[in-house]
């Protein structure tokens, strides 16, 4: 190595000779006319004897320098090695430029449209000449070459690797491990995949299966909806492709998650529905079935058991979705990660999240960027999803030109260190080549895959609709384009693959089974399967809440509550706490031990310790939720020296349940969509979602609106999520003062939801046990409160926790006491009734009755008439409320009851006015209207 040094202007180019002299060993005839005789030479020279004598200038003799010292040999070399170091450099950067910008001239659009050429991707463009092409270069560095090629060959190469039916992005991805090992299996295969007759006629008949069941609808029911997968008919193919392959690296679990478009094909043709059930659902026969509930057909989701090809057992699932695209993301990957946990699956690589997007809604959607950010994270991550975007080229009537400022709509996936593959969707073997790389890419690396599968919409947004009002010439040009499975049977019959008798009896029997499905759809003796709960749901219920049962104590022996106290308060040996947090641990064991009444923060964590230690798995997450937005939890404990985390949730007993607090990324949809997936998939548990403060989980209105409110209405699906939300006007402004209750109230019905705000810790105490231990399964919505939790009147002895269950409503305080009758009876919740109690006392208005709404949904007439029973009949009640008059909970109380509670009591409201904005930003003022609420309340 080093006798070359003295010729050599830099280490690439000794590379480069030693390899040409190689190949020159082998065959002269491999190298340049102008090598091969500069070789000869020094080899003729090698011969002849060095130099005795050592000079200054002297180099050690090889056959780069045969005569050592500073020949004109040398010098020759020099100029040689200098030119062709400068041409490999050349070659070098242009393979790179391939690497990075080779996608931006692949063949991806199936309608053939051009795209705009790219100088860096020709050689002129390094000052390479056509004279070069034939010229052998080093190619070591593409992997799975041979170490010299000609520029034509390496260009060949290239194109074949990043500029057929498949372009690449991947040159973002900064560790240079997860980059080779792209590189050797792109580059190594020329993005291809070797596939047997038998792969390739499986591909065909799923082709044929797409069409035909989209042509036979078509014809059956002209007109109707159907959201139609025709121009990206290879989406059946590739998911099949794809459960094929995660059943081959050990998945057993795959959650997807799509939007409308396709869906019916999907769940026809992949996931295992009944065609029969699908053409009922079109028939829609009994108009009395779903009055009031249930979802159209392409909304709805379905599951079953798959063996592949090879024997595996894979479990589907594709998830209900309603029409807001993308925000069933989140809850998709919340249900894997559930699975996930259930088996111990810490490398999470027995379940799969699949998610198929539409190519305007994920450059749209603010929730795809919530969503991929959670892929990371400790507490979100599911080991990878696999999006694959079914890319029409087109949202509803608009352009991509006027959709995105980006070049595809894939670009937000470059926030991740992932690959993204942009796949002609009539090449189905380049689909398949994709596939496969994504799912082992996954299996490998832990990370999302994106597959960008282009294709077009052969109708319009609908079947109703009419495209060409908006895009003429692109309609002109699809209604003259033949299908893809037209496509690859042409293929295939090329390479002597299958017969077009052979293909025809395929579509046959396809459309056969269709016709037989059809006719047991319309037989009279057809009765659709009724869905019931199974497997984890089995033993849960919904519907009304009096026909569920409830535990008539959630209370918890003395001993307990002491000994889970003491587990709170316990760090190990050498943990140092933080100074200030001694006082809070000493707090805590004084509580245990019945010394000191518990505060909210130390109820809530003991009803999270006593469900761990009982087999109830805990997970709460939200925005700083370790310490808690008003530095109240500290369930994220942290060394003062070394800053290293220590949960004593954690550390109850060696076989407790897990108890995860997760401190969640900035986001309310998509953490909040997560959260609701998972309890989805973990019904024996507490799963709750906190906001930082309550007014912030309107930004996820859709999680609300969409999935947790009308879940079982629409999809007859169960939740038990909690939602824990800061609520109180405490003169914090607009938007750190309201929850919003009044959506809450107004989104209930037919007892879907429970919307709390419980008084003291007990009763929050005894709140989240019964969520868990009753087996009625319904969302419950918390208004949790702040100053609360440090109000000096707002605790409970321990006696509250040993005995007794959640209280609806609660009585008066002052019941039995009284010298005077009651005049005026006021009903509250929430924080409101600490400051109506103490101006009572401050008043000395025995006349006046403070009842607490506790649960103000389901609120049952029996529970409130039996409170009310012992005031008169012409006693007046008061609904009294922080909130505006047209929010918080009176509206809703007014409509339900009227002017008289149950005819007998005159009912009216104490509120501030009302107004567009939930409170006022001025201290001053918020001190001013909270006084004129309590002067109104015992006027």
């Amino acid at each position: 190595m080093s006798e070359a040094s003295a010729i050599d202007p830099g280490s690439a180019s000794l590379e480069y000779v030693e390899a040409m002299y190689a190949e020159y060993r082998k065959n002269p005839q491999s190298v340049p006319a102008e090598w091969r005789a500069w070789f000869a030479e020094q080899e003729r020279r090698e011969a002849r004897p060095a130099p005795t004598r050592l000079g200054p200038g002297f180099r050690p003799r090889s056959i780069f320098n045969p005569r050592g010292g500073n020949g004109s040999v040398v010098e020759h070399a020099s100029r040689l090695l200098s030119e062709e170091v400068v041409l490999q450099d050349r070659v070098d950067q242009l393979i790179r430029a391939y690497r990075v910008r080779g996608h931006l001239i692949a063949r991806l659009d199936p309608l053939g449209l051009p795209r705009d050429p790219q100088p860096e991707l020709e050689p002129d463009y390094y000052d390479l000449t056509e004279a070069d092409l034939d010229r052998p270069f080093s190619s070591r560095s593409i992997m799975g070459a041979p170490d010299v090629l000609t520029l034509r060959e390496i260009l060949e190469r290239l194109r074949q690797t990043y500029c057929r039916s498949i372009g690449v992005q991947f040159m973002h991805i900064d560790d240079l491990y997860v980059k080779n090992w792209l590189l050797a299996r792109m580059e190594g295969t020329q993005n291809r995949i070797a596939l047997s007759r038998e792969e390739q006629i499986r591909i065909l008949r799923k082709l044929t299966d797409a069409a035909t069941f989209e042509e036979f609808i078509q014809k059956k029911y002209l007109g109707a909806k159907r959201f139609s997968l025709e121009g990206s008919e290879s989406l059946i193919p590739l998911l099949d492709m794809a459960i094929e392959k995660a059943g081959s690296l050990g998945v057993r679990e795959i959650v997807i998650g799509m939007a409308h478009r396709g869906r019916l094909n999907v769940l026809a043709n992949i996931i295992g529905k009944r065609p029969s059930q699908i053409f009922h659902e079109f028939d829609d026969p009994d108009p009395s079935l779903h009055i009031g509930r249930g979802d159209v057909k392409y909304h709805m989701g379905y599951s079953a058991d798959y063996r592949t090809s090879r024997g595996d057992d894979v479990h589907l699932s594709l998830c209900f979705n309603p029409s807001h695209l993308e925000f069933v993301n989140p809850v998709a990957m919340g249900r894997v990660r559930a699975k996930q946990d259930r088996i111990g699956d810490i490398e999470r690589q027995r379940g799969l999240c699949l998610l198929i997007h539409g190519d305007a809604a994920f450059s749209g959607e603010g929730i795809v960027q919530e969503t991929l950010n959670m892929s990371g994270l400790p507490g979100y991550t599911v080991g990878g999803t696999i999006h694959v975007i079914v890319n029409n080229q087109i949202g509803f009537t608009t352009s991509p030109e006027e959709a995105r400022s980006t070049r595809y709509c894939t670009s937000v996936g470059r926030m991740l260190q992932i690959p993204i593959f942009h796949v002609n969707g009539e090449d189905p073997e380049a689909v398949a080549q994709v596939v496969h790389l994504a799912l082992e890419f996954r299996a490998t690396f832990g990370r999302d895959v994106i597959i960008d599968m282009w294709g077009y919409r052969r109708y319009g947004h609908n079947e109703g609709d009419e495209p060409s009002f908006t895009q003429p010439v692109l309609y002109r040009i699809i209604r003259q384009h033949k299908s893809v499975r037209e496509g690859y049977l042409e293929h295939l019959e090329e390479l002597g693959g299958i017969t077009p008798e052979e293909a025809e009896r395929i579509a046959a029997e396809s459309r056969q089974r269709l016709e037989e499905e059809l006719s047991a759809a319309r037989s009279p003796l057809y009765k659709p399967k009724p869905e019931a709960r199974r497997g984890l749901w089995a033993r849960y219920l919904g519907g009304p809440e009096d026909d569920a049962p409830e535990p008539d104590d959630t209370g918890l022996p003395r001993e307990r509550i002491a000994e889970l106290m003491d587990a709170l308060t316990r760090t190990p040996e050498d943990f140092k706490l933080h100074p200030k947090l001694e006082r809070f641990m000493q707090a805590r064991r004084e509580m245990g031990r019945g010394e000191r009444p518990f505060d909210w923060a130390a109820a809530e964590a003991l009803a999270m310790a006593s469900l761990a230690v009982a087999g109830q798995r805990v997970r709460l997450s939200g925005q700083d939720s370790g310490r808690g937005t008003f530095s109240q939890r500290h369930a994220h404990l942290h060394d003062y020296e070394t800053g290293a985390r220590y949960v004593p949730l954690q550390h109850l007993s060696p076989d407790q349940a897990p108890v995860d607090v997760i401190n969640s990324p900035l986001s309310e949809a998509g953490v909040l969509g997560f959260d609701y997936g998972y309890s989805l998939d973990w019904p024996d548990g507490l799963i709750a979602w906190e906001a930082q403060f309550g007014d912030f989980v309107n930004v996820a209105q859709v999680i609300t609106d969409q999935f947790i409110v009308s879940a079982e209405d629409k999809w007859n699906r169960l939740s038990g999520i909690v939602l824990l939300l800061p609520h109180g006007f405490e003169g914090q402004g607009p938007e750190h003062s309201s929850a919003r209750l009044e959506r809450f109230l107004e989104l209930a019905a037919d007892d879907n939801i429970q919307v709390a705000q419980p008084s003291t810790p007990a009763q929050f105490f005894h709140l989240l046990r019964r969520q868990v231990l009753r087996p009625w399964r319904k969302p419950l919505i918390v208004m949790t409160p702040k100053s609360l939790l440090r109000h000096r009147r707002c605790v409970s002895p321990i006696e509250a926790f040993e005995h007794g269950a959640f209280r609806r409503i609660l009585p008066d305080e002052m019941s039995g006491q009284r010298t005077v009758p009651v005049r005026r009876v006021l009903l509250c919740s929430g924080k409101l009734y600490y400051d109506l109690a103490e101006r009572r006392e401050k008043l000395a208005r025995e006349d006046v009755a403070i009842l607490r709404l506790e649960q103000l949904y389901p609120l049952r007439d029996r529970d409130l008439g039996q409170a009310l029973e012992p005031y008169p009949d012409r006693v007046p009640v008061y609904w009294v409320q922080e909130e505006p008059e047209n929010m918080g909970a009176w509206r809703t109380l007014r409509v339900r009851f009227g002017d008289r509670l149950f005819g007998r009591q005159p009912f009216h409201g104490i509120s501030r006015k009302a107004s567009a904005s939930p409170a006022t930003g001025s201290m001053a003022s918020h001190v001013f209207e909270q006084e004129e609420i309590l002067h109104k309340a015992f006027a």
